[in-house]
């Protein structure tokens, strides 16, 4: 069952995406809320806007970095899972998953309204960017 949206602006701005898209940004917020779930060092995930897009922070400064999604402009049945372009996240994932995703540079993870998201693979994402800063400090 999807989680209720907390924040008012975050549920119409989904309203407004095309049906094709909503779907997998959908299943997306549902990955990512459900890995946030499991990392009790996050306090739990802030779901807002940033930059007009949907976007889930750890409630815990410092703890880990922020995840924005949203339907990429200009091109119909795309959308994006965004992270920080300055971290080693881009590195991390293509490290762990070469072959996975469709990366755009050091900026996101690109996904066509038709693909399957290969769940564990995200989840697994998800956690290294919602715990990123504690990690990064131990290396």
């Amino acid at each position: 069952m999807p989680k209720r949206f907390s924040d008012p602006a975050v549920k119409s701005v989904f309203a407004a995406y095309p049906k094709d898209v909503k779907r997998g940004l959908m299943r997306l917020r549902d990955i990512i809320l459900s890995t946030a779930a499991t990392l009790p060092e996050t306090g739990g995930v802030i779901e807002t806007l940033k930059w007009g897009q949907p976007s889930y922070l750890p409630k815990r400064n410092r703890v880990g970095s922020t995840l924005r999604i949203d339907a990429i402009k200009g091109q119909p049945g795309k959308y994006a899972m965004y992270y920080h372009c300055q971290s080693r996240l881009a590195e991390m994932f293509k490290e762990h998953y070469p072959q996975t995703f469709d990366y755009d540079g050091k900026r996101a993870i690109i996904f066509d309204a038709g693909d399957d998201l290969p769940e564990d693979e995200l989840k697994h994402c998800a956690a290294m960017a919602l715990t990123y800063h504690m990690h990064k400090r131990s290396v």
